[in-house]
């Protein structure tokens, strides 16, 4: 689900929502790998047990998932819009090449 490109906005670094997927990535593998056994903490001498790891897997991992769900959701929303901008930035251009252009902007909206 990792999504990295190259941008003119941001690096990937800089880019907050794929430090949340990956995080999301990495405690899921963590979470596998650890079936049936204790997770240590760096900050608490007792590590997770199976309690703590379900409550995880229950409360917080769908919280994640549904925040990225969320995050592509408005992706897609703004990705639609600037589609919708350049198609009409197209037809403008095609109206004042081809005919003029005066009668046809009173129809385009700005």
């Amino acid at each position: 689900m990792v999504h990295i490109t190259t941008s003119t906005y941001c690096s990937p670094e800089q880019d907050p929502f794929l430090l949340l997927e990956s995080s999301l990535s990495c405690i899921e593998h963590i979470l596998r790998c650890h079936v049936n056994q204790p997770l240590r903490r760096s900050w608490i001498e007792h590590p997770y047990g199976e309690e703590e790891i379900a409550l995880l897997e229950e409360e917080m991992l769908p919280v994640l998932q549904r925040c990225l769900q969320r995050i592509d959701d408005l992706d897609a929303e703004l990705e639609e819009e600037l589609e919708a901008q350049i198609a009409l930035e197209q037809l403008r251009q095609q109206v004042a090449l081809g005919q003029g252009c005066e009668p046809h902007e009173a129809l385009l909206p700005l």
